[in-house]
């Protein structure tokens, strides 16, 4: 049998005094034991049996792995190097060397054979070739016995799993295997000498094997669907497209292309393709993202959105019926008291008792009852007949229409009938008491673009011209009281309704000024423009009021190119919000506040051969969270349609109906020389009034409650009263 080395505790002999006794190697029967050194210092291989004797003072261990941790060079008379003489140093650990008599070669430092024949599980020592470590969980095992270790430590065992490197760690026993046959022949020795170096470790404390590297999945658009092989940045498989949009990679779409020839076609869609259609994409990397779901999502909001809008305007066209209806319920309650008092003082008339004064008495009933009837008929369908008309200006130049209340006056603009005395343009007066032209008011030294009125009755009149400026005209002295310069010619001018210190002026770039009449020094804020710098061509300001759809007060700058709603949430701050109208060809826009419609005025253009009025119901989007701010729009509810010509920026206008049903639309017709009278609610054509110029301007009033409408020409005024 080969000699073989273990590592085992002694029984302390002679007394106790624990010091491990020292077989002679003469003894055949013994096994000769000797002890390693107690610490990791390394020794030469030299050096004789004193070395270990003076280790031998070390408090012995428990058996320990020895046997797989050991290094098949071990042996100094199976190496070349240990025969010639050269020191060999490796590390040892503290425990006992059992050397067996039938040892034949290198008895003391030669391995066994089943030792060369380690599992490789252990991992190797990147240091020398002669040193090993084994694990300190070794010194536990002390208790355990040193005759039984002995007797263990001559069967070959597998190595010790490896364990926690805590000091409190279990032991974990080692199971013994049935070594294979081994030969003790020289050759086989030599053969078993010449073996690799192999330096042993304990595996470390983590058991369970490292995770393998995490290799990015190629996902079904990473691959070639020729070749099912990734793409490539660069190379012969870099990626590449044809026309129709499908990737492939370079060298199989340019293959697949060459076998068929002249008839290509795209693998994936059957689009017919050649190989000109080739062309590469430079992407490191390209991945797309699965979007229809969004997509269908963005499907069902436009389709809801285009619901939501129909909705809001069939509400629109029913709110305005209703208002219709109710008009008509209240008018026909008070013609039915009417009838019903009508019906009593005729019952009182009849109390004589004589046949002639009872038929007299129901023949004035009946007549009562027609007459009512007469004017119940009359209201409902009531209409403009023609008043007057009143020349204003021989040489025309006239633009714009206002009414005074206070005055009971109508101011239409003018050019200066003496132009060597007083040039310029000013304003005509005309009395709607007496319908005769009185006095002309000088006030501008260019044509006048716009007149306001506010609602303090102080007859305080706002006019906006082309010579850059604004003015404050008070009628009652027919002075200029103040001017504002603007800079920049003034297409229109409002007065503010909520506040009456402050005016505003569209200017021809677009910009709106805003003006405190309490400042005469210059505008104090500057509303700019949110698309083109179209000229504001009208001003509207609409109050505040309760009401539900619409509450906020603001100013309407209509340009020709659309339609800005100025929100004004104080005295100093605007917020702007685009009004979904046309894109061009927007001439006016003029509103109606109590109702809280507007009126948009569009020009005939390739898609509409004709004027059109569109009625717009005013709302507002509430506010749904504390990010997103509440948004004023506007939604159409009935369009109405004149002549094919619009030379002009005429001036149109929507109000209440005077006979208490609903609200008209007013607008005058170049094509017809005429006002067109429509009926809001229904959108029927109620009539026109002729004229004998285009009409440029439109104002309603009422004079001791009658009901009037002014249509100005360039030269006449003409006047219409509702019967």
């Amino acid at each position: 049998m080969e000699a073989m080395e273990v590592d085992s505790p002694v029984e302390p002999q002679g007394g106790g005094s624990g010091q491990p006794v020292v077989a002679a190697h003469g003894d055949v029967g013994a096994p000769a034991i000797i002890l390693d050194s107690g610490s990791s210092t390394e020794v030469d291989e030299d050096e004789d049996d004193d070395s270990d004797r003076q280790t031998a003072a070390a408090p012995p261990r428990l058996i320990s792995t020895w046997a797989f941790s050991q290094r098949a060079v071990g042996g100094a008379a199976a190496s070349p190097s240990a025969a010639q003489g050269a020191p060999i140093r490796r590390r040892v650990r503290q425990g006992l060397r059992v050397h067996y008599p039938s040892q034949t070669a290198a008895p003391s430092r030669g391995f066994p054979d089943f030792l060369l024949r380690a599992p490789a599980a252990s991992v190797a020592e990147p240091e020398s070739g002669s040193t090993t470590e084994v694990s300190e969980s070794d010194e536990e095992e002390e208790a355990e016995g040193g005759e039984a270790g002995v007797s263990a430590a001559v069967e070959p065992v597998n190595p010790v799993q490896p364990v926690s490197p805590r000091p409190s760690a279990s032991i974990q026993h080692t199971r013994p295997q049935e070594a294979a046959p081994t030969s003790s022949s020289p050759a086989a020795d030599a053969e078993r000498t010449d073996a690799p170096n192999q330096n042993v470790q304990p595996a470390p404390a983590a058991s369970a094997p490292a995770p393998p590297p995490q290799t990015e999945e190629t996902g079904e658009g990473d691959t070639c669907s020729i070749c099912f092989e990734p793409w490539t940045t660069a190379g012969d498989h870099r990626l590449s497209a044809l026309r129709c949009g499908h990737v492939f990679g370079y060298t199989c779409i340019q293959r697949w292309l060459k076998a068929q020839g002249s008839a290509g076609k795209c693998p994936q869609c059957n689009k017919k393709a050649k190989r000109s259609d080739i062309f590469l994409l430079y992407t490191p990397k390209l991945r797309a993202l699965d979007n229809s779901e969004q997509e269908s999502l963005k499907k069902s909001l436009e389709q809801e959105q285009s619901l939501r809008r129909k909705a809001e305007l069939e509400s629109a066209q029913y709110k305005l019926k209703l208002q219709v209806v109710t008009s008509q319920y209240g008018q026909a309650q008070q013609e039915l008291q009417e009838l019903r008092s009508l019906m009593a003082q005729a019952g009182r008339s009849s109390l004589p008792s004589s046949s002639s004064s009872s038929s007299s008495s129901s023949s004035a009933s009946t007549s009562l009852f027609l007459r009512a009837s007469q004017r119940a008929d009359g209201s409902r369908s009531g209409q403009y007949g023609f008043s007057k008309a009143v020349l204003v200006s021989q040489n025309g130049g006239s633009r714009v229409l206002s009414y005074c209340e206070p005055l009971s006056c109508l101011l239409a603009s003018q050019l200066s009938q003496h132009a060597t005395l007083v040039p310029g343009y000013g304003v005509k007066k005309v009395s709607v008491v007496n319908m005769k032209a009185s006095q002309y008011v000088p006030i501008h030294s260019k044509q006048i673009r716009g007149l306001a009125f506010n609602r303090q009755n102080d007859s305080l009149l706002l006019s906006a011209s082309l010579d850059n400026t604004i003015k404050l005209t008070s009628l009652l002295t027919n002075t200029v009281v103040q001017t504002y310069n603007a800079g920049k010619p003034v297409w229109s001018c409002c007065w503010c309704l909520d506040n009456s210190n402050y005016v505003y002026a569209g200017l021809i770039n677009g910009t709106v000024l805003v003006y405190d009449t309490r400042d005469t020094s210059t505008h104090v804020q500057e509303l700019l423009p949110l698309r083109s710098r179209c000229p504001v061509a009208s001003l509207c300001y609409i109050p505040r009021a309760a009401s539900s759809s619409f509450p906020c007060g603001g100013l309407i700058a209509g340009s020709l190119e659309g339609g800005c709603f100025w929100e004004q949430v104080n005295e100093t701050t605007y917020r702007p919000h685009m009004l979904p109208l046309e894109s061009s060809g927007c001439t006016d826009i003029q509103v109606e506040t109590e109702s809280r419609h507007c009126l948009v005025t569009y020009r005939p253009g390739r898609s509409n051969p004709s004027l059109r009025c569109v009625l717009m119901a005013l709302n507002r989007t509430p506010q749904q969270d504390s990010s997103q701010l509440p948004s004023c729009s506007c939604s159409p509810v009935q369009t109405f349609s004149a002549g094919p010509s619009c030379k002009h920026l005429t001036k149109n206008a929507v109000f209440k109906n005077p006979g208490g049903g609903g609200m008209l639309v007013c607008a005058g017709d170049e094509a017809s020389n005429s006002t067109i009278v429509w009926d809001a609610g229904s959108g029927s054509m109620l009539q026109k009034l002729p004229a004998d110029l285009p009409v440029l301007d439109i104002s309603p009033f009422s004079v001791n409650g009658e009901h009037y409408l002014a249509a100005l020409t360039e030269k006449m005024l003409k006047l219409y009263k509702w019967e």
